[in-house]
C-alpha cells in the first residue's frame, strides 16, 4: 500500500512544521461539541448537494467502494496541540467534487455531521488532495470518538474545520458559517497565522 506524505505542507504556508502556539503530542485527545452519535451501517447515507450538476447519495458500502488514498498528515487542534504523522485513508475531496460536477457559481462548502455539527470552508480550500474523507486511521477503522465512521481531515487548517461523523457536503453559491464559526472561532483557521478566533 502506497502512502502519500503531505507533512511538508507547512512549507507552502511559510511556517515551521509545528505551527506557533502549538505543542506536539503523541496522544490523540478527544474533543467534540457533544457526545458521540450512534450510526447504523444499514441506514447511513452520505449526500452531496447544492450547486452541483448531479446530487449524490451513497450508502456505507458505496462510499467505501470509492477509490481510496492513504496519506500521512499532521493534525492541528485549535486548543493548542498537534499530532504528527497521522496515517489516514479515505476519499479525497476533489474526487467527490468531480463525481458530482461542481457548478461554476459554487464558491463555498458546508459540511454536516450526524451530531448536528456544521463547518464551512471556501471551495478553493477544499479542492486540495489532502482534504480527505477518512474512515481509517493507522490501518484500522476510524474510532467513533475520533469521528468514525467518517470524518474530514484538513491538515492546512485547525481541525474544527474537519467535521467528525460527517454525513454530507453542500456546495454553496454564497458563504455561510458553521457551528463554531458562528460562535466566534476563526472562519479561516490558518494554524501558521494562529487564526483561532475571529
Amino acid at each position: 500500500m502506497s502512502v502519500t506524505d503531505v507533512t511538508d505542507l507547512h512549507e507552502e504556508f511559510g511556517g515551521d512544521r509545528l505551527p506557533p502556539g502549538q505543542r506536539e503530542t503523541s496522544k490523540f485527545p478527544v474533543l467534540s461539541k457533544s457526545g458521540t452519535p450512534d450510526w447504523d451501517p444499514e441506514t447511513w447515507e452520505f449526500t452531496v448537494t447544492g450547486a452541483v450538476e448531479e446530487e449524490l447519495a451513497f450508502s456505507w458500502d458505496e462510499f467505501t467502494d470509492l477509490p481510496t488514498e492513504t496519506q500521512r498528515q499532521d493534525f492541528h487542534c485549535v486548543t493548542g496541540w498537534s499530532k504528527f504523522d497521522c496515517e489516514f485513508a479515505g476519499v479525497t475531496f476533489p474526487q467527490l467534487a468531480e463525481l458530482a460536477g461542481v457548478e461554476a457559481d459554487a464558491v463555498h462548502v458546508m459540511f454536516s455531521a450526524l451530531d448536528g455539527y456544521t463547518t464551512n470552508l471556501p471551495l478553493d480550500d477544499c479542492l486540495r488532495e489532502e482534504v480527505l474523507f477518512t474512515y481509517e486511521f493507522g490501518g484500522e477503522s476510524l474510532p467513533a470518538e475520533h469521528g468514525g465512521p467518517l470524518r474530514v481531515v484538513t491538515p492546512h487548517k485547525y481541525a474544527y474545520k474537519g467535521a467528525k461523523w460527517v454525513d454530507g457536503v453542500e456546495f454553496l453559491t454564497d458563504p455561510e458559517r458553521g457551528y463554531w464559526e458562528k460562535r466566534g472561532y476563526s472562519n479561516t483557521a490558518n494554524p501558521w497565522n494562529e487564526e483561532r478566533y475571529s
